[in-house]
């Protein structure tokens, strides 16, 4: 069995133990929950503040040029693509997944128009987001979205039939922790001759993305997860080369004109991925995400020309290995599932639990002693979820043993039956 020793043990001999420094932590907080917030960099206050107090301040709107916020949304793509297997001038960093998915989905349905398939299909358990937005779009361009179950893109009697326009994926299962081969069904939607379209929320700084590699079409992507962006960060865009200048994206704002400083009363898109700007940029925000971004990337000083993910990917599956294994040794007898792949290759980085009661009241009672993971709720067909993120940047060995410490006693105390724990928040 692994003691705490053992986990002392390990982050002694850990190379990324040092990267930690670079946040801000609340004392006391074991904190699980970087696939729905990062934590704050320790760089991200004082430069805000600077942006604000002394660019925006003093510089007022020359700071367009001369504090270069104009190209901040390629210059921070240019960061992301170091992460998720893309090329410099390929991403975009603006608006939300939300609407950079809007945007990305729109492109594939118009190249699909006149090809005769008119579905749309994706994932039941897909982020509900991506559905609405799939839903939407369906319905004002003439298409159907069909949702499919885990498995059934697999088989001799796979669901990519002729009639598919596009296959819109999260890449890592927001509920489950999942994770797709994405140059496997990528070729094999592109045999079908389907288009791909990947969100890379729950994928971006947590695990290696190879866009290129696996010759994906489309991806859109969360900056305040594992990217450590700050609540609402902006997301970032990517599209294949082979597709970035060919098609418009229907929000055609001024930003991502060929040149929005001619005032030109008709639209000319810029050059590749360049169009998928919409409006004037957050330049607060991106300024924030900019640090976020950074403490990923400074685990490449750590694996040198292999990227920083490789690195933060051993990690995270030395972490969450041991996650799973603390719980399953030290809370055998409490009605807990492990509901994650086992398999490395399947999993992301995070952990799923599921319990027929008392999940959500479970969460709660961990986070009232400071360790933070949240709660997914299940319905007739999924269970409810515990969820729990390790991001390695700074989550340590040390860190998982206690976790499951805490998870230990609030379970065989019956912690969590108290009334306090059992009241629902707006959010979970």
């Amino acid at each position: 069995m692994t003691t705490l020793e053992d986990c002392r043990a390990l982050d002694a001999q850990d190379p990324l133990r040092a990267l930690r420094d670079q946040f801000l932590i609340p004392e006391g907080v074991l904190y699980l929950d970087g696939n729905s917030l990062g934590v704050l960099p320790k760089a991200a206050p004082a430069r805000i503040a600077e942006v604000v107090a002394k660019e925006w301040g003093e510089g007022l709107i020359r700071s367009w040029n001369t504090a270069s916020w104009f190209d901040l949304p390629q210059r921070l793509g240019d960061k992301v693509a170091r992460l998720i297997g893309a090329a410099p001038g390929e991403v975009v960093c603006t608006d939300s997944t939300s609407v950079n998915l809007y945007k990305v989905l729109f492109a594939a349905l118009s190249q699909q128009k006149d090809s005769g398939r008119k579905l749309v299909v994706s994932e039941r358990s897909n982020f509900p987001t991506d559905l609405y937005i799939a839903e939407s779009l369906c319905r004002e361009r003439g298409f159907t979205l069909k949702l499919i179950e885990a498995g059934e893109l697999q088989g001799p009697d796979s669901v990519l039939t002729d009639e598919v326009a596009v296959l819109m994926l999260t890449h890592v299962n927001y509920r489950t922790g999942a994770m797709h081969d994405m140059k496997a069904v990528t070729a094999a939607a592109h045999a079908a001759g389907a288009l791909t379209v990947w969100d890379l929320a729950h994928s971006a700084g947590a695990v290696p993305v190879a866009l290129n590699e696996s010759n994906a079409d489309y991806a859109i992507g969360c900056g305040y997860k594992y990217l450590n962006g700050g609540p609402g960060a902006p997301a970032f865009a990517w599209v294949h080369t082979r597709h970035a200048g060919k098609f418009e994206q229907p929000l055609s704002g001024w930003w991502g004109h060929a040149a929005p400083f001619e005032f030109t009363p008709h639209y000319r898109p810029a050059p590749g991925v360049g169009r998928y700007l919409c409006g004037t940029q957050p330049v607060i925000a991106l300024a924030g995400l900019e640090c976020g971004l950074d403490t990923v990337l400074a685990a490449e000083s750590f694996n040198g020309a292999n990227g920083a993910m490789a690195a933060l990917r051993a990690k995270s599956l030395a972490l969450t290995d041991l996650f799973i294994a603390l719980v399953e040794e030290r809370c055998a007898s409490q009605g807990l599932s492990l509901v994650t792949p086992r398999e490395h290759a399947r999993r992301g980085s995070q952990v799923c639990l599921s319990r027929d009661e008392g999940a959500y009241a479970i969460v709660q009672a961990l986070i009232a002693r400071g360790v933070i993971g949240d709660y997914r709720a299940g319905d007739s067909q999924m269970p409810d979820i515990l969820r729990f993120g390790f991001t390695p940047l700074y989550l340590g060995f040390e860190d998982v043993w206690n976790s499951v410490e805490h998870l230990v006693q609030v379970l065989e105390t019956g912690e969590w039956r108290r009334a306090e724990f059992n009241r629902k928040n707006a959010v979970t």
